[in-house]
This record gives C-alpha cells, structure tokens and sequence, in this order.
C-alpha cells in the first residue's frame, strides 16, 4: 500500500477517535474543524482500509465539511453488468488510488437506471484522477479498488 505524501501538504491532517455515524456502508467520523488542522496518519489509513474490507463498508467520510469532505471510498466486485456510477452537479471529485484498480469509466450517461457511454481508462495504485462536476464516474469493473476521495464544490457553475 501507497500513501501519497502530498495528500498531507494539503493541509488534510487528522487524529480519529470516535465514529459518529454509521449507516447503510457509510461511516461519517468527524466535522471538519475551522480552527485547526488534523493529521490522517498512514497507520490510521490502514486500519480503516481493512476495516472496509473485513465490514464491507463502501465509505468512510473521514472529514465532513459540508460541501467539502475527505473520504475512503471502497468497491469490490464490481463487473461491467452491476456497477453504479456517481454524479455530482456542482461539486469535485479529486480521487488518489491507494489499493487495486481496475476500469473507471467517466462521462456518458443514465438510461433507465443504467450507465451507458462515456470514457473508460484502467486505474492502478497512485493514480490521481480528477473528475469535474456534471460528469458520471464511477469503478466499471474492479476486484477491489480503495481511493482517498477529496470533493470540494465547483464554483465556476
């Protein structure tokens, strides 16, 4: 496993004590402080990343802020035939790969229910990939891909 260390020159710092949340695969930790910086040591994002294994937890919101947030997001076993994508209007997505890999897809489409077109490109460990508002993204086909998601809204819409 691979973290990349300019994720904490970001000023993305963190100490995690005590889950707040939790539902449907989805574990929300702590808000995002205004008056401070917090550490998300290496050690720490180990843990949580067998954690989502072992729980089969989806995601972990590291840092809620609202509109801007720090996530683990994790898929595993999704195939062309049963994957989902995501769409956020106005809002980033920054995704830096830290386990696995596999096909994203990004652009095309809903129909039905359905993901159908857009682009599709194979991602691996320390990959960075930055996904605009407006366009569908999600894991097309993956054993087990695990990414630090970084999301922040777009202000040019």
């Amino acid at each position: 496993m691979r973290i990349i260390p300019s994720l904490l020159a970001i000023g993305i710092t963190f100490g995690l004590a005590n889950v707040s949340s939790a539902q449907r695969g989805r574990l929300i930790l702590d808000e995002a402080p205004l008056d401070r910086a917090v550490d998300i040591p290496q050690k720490k994002l180990a843990e949580y990343f067998a954690q989502m294994s072992k729980e089969q937890i989806g995601v972990i919101r590291m840092i809620e802020g609202g509109l801007y947030n720090v996530n683990i997001r994790h898929v595993e076993n999704a195939t062309p035939g049963d994957y989902r994508t995501e769409f956020h209007e106005d809002t980033i997505d920054v995704w830096v790969i830290q386990e696995g890999g596999g096909t994203l897809v990004t652009g095309g489409e809903e129909v039905d229910g359905k993901h159908r077109g857009g682009v599709e490109r194979q991602v691996k460990v320390g990959d960075v990939i930055f996904i605009p508002a407006g366009i569908y993204h999600g894991m097309k086909d993956t054993r087990l891909t695990t990414w630090l998601n970084i999301r922040f809204p777009e202000h040019r819409n």
